[in-house]
């Protein structure tokens, strides 16, 4: 699943007229780089929320074929992070799937994150595993951080004063189960994650590569200067 109905407040004046996902980055809407992403992996099929500006989404995604993109319309209601899944749930089958944001962005080491995640993520001992970036060293972030992440690579939610070394990359593997009994209606994920890590059932795998934390115009441009590094 891609998340990509929020209203990219922070991104404005971009996404005055535009959805945030669509803003380009590098020569491409940042949507197309995590649909691109999942083609990579070998993902057929990408459920994508929408309510914001939706249709410049929809016609943009309409008649992809790597992934073939399924439609979850939000338009008439805003439904948060973790209210966007619960209702995507019937599109997204019973098997534990990729949960997305539209704006993240990364650049992959020597192996690609995504086949790194599907690879480590164990069902016996998790019910969510969450690629982390390093608070140091991650482009355009400038935050305390999310978690702690134990030897074992359960994570543990970073306390209010605390500055904690990882941050949530907006890319995870999600299984359905843990949304048994989520309310409905609007809510963020994080309620899911904080449920997950109180069972000792949150894991964390630190991203190989670069991540890039693409909220404002001015990241956009240092997101574009580590692409053209990579690929010099």
């Amino acid at each position: 699943m891609v998340l990509a109905a929020g209203f990219g407040t922070r991104m404005r004046p971009l996404t005055d007229h535009m959805p945030k996902p669509m803003v380009a980055v590098a020569g491409k809407p940042l949507i197309d780089h995590v649909l691109d992403k999942l083609a990579e992996a070998s993902v057929a099929r990408a459920v994508v929320n929408v309510h914001y500006l939706p249709d410049r989404i929809i016609d943009h995604v309409t008649g992809r074929a790597r992934p073939a993109v399924t439609i979850s319309d939000e338009r008439d209601v805003i439904l948060g992070t973790g209210g966007a899944v619960v209702k995507a749930l019937p599109l997204l089958g019973a098997a534990p799937f990729f949960h997305l944001n539209a704006d993240t962005l990364w650049i992959d080491g020597v192996q690609p994150n995504l086949v790194r995640l599907a690879q480590a993520f164990d069902p016996a001992r998790m019910d969510v595993l969450l690629l982390l970036a390093p608070t140091a060293g991650s482009i355009g972030y400038h935050g305390k951080g999310d978690f702690v992440m134990e030897p074992s690579g359960r994570l543990i939610r970073r306390g209010e004063r605390e500055v904690v070394p990882f941050v949530y990359a907006g890319v995870a593997i999600l299984t359905p189960g843990v949304f048994a009994d989520a309310p409905r209606g609007e809510f963020s994920l994080n309620a899911v994650f904080d449920r997950a890590a109180e069972a000792g059932r949150l894991h964390g795998l630190r991203i190989d590569g670069t991540w890039m934390h693409v909220g404002t115009p001015d990241a956009v441009a240092a997101a574009e200067k580590a692409f053209l590094a990579s690929a010099a």
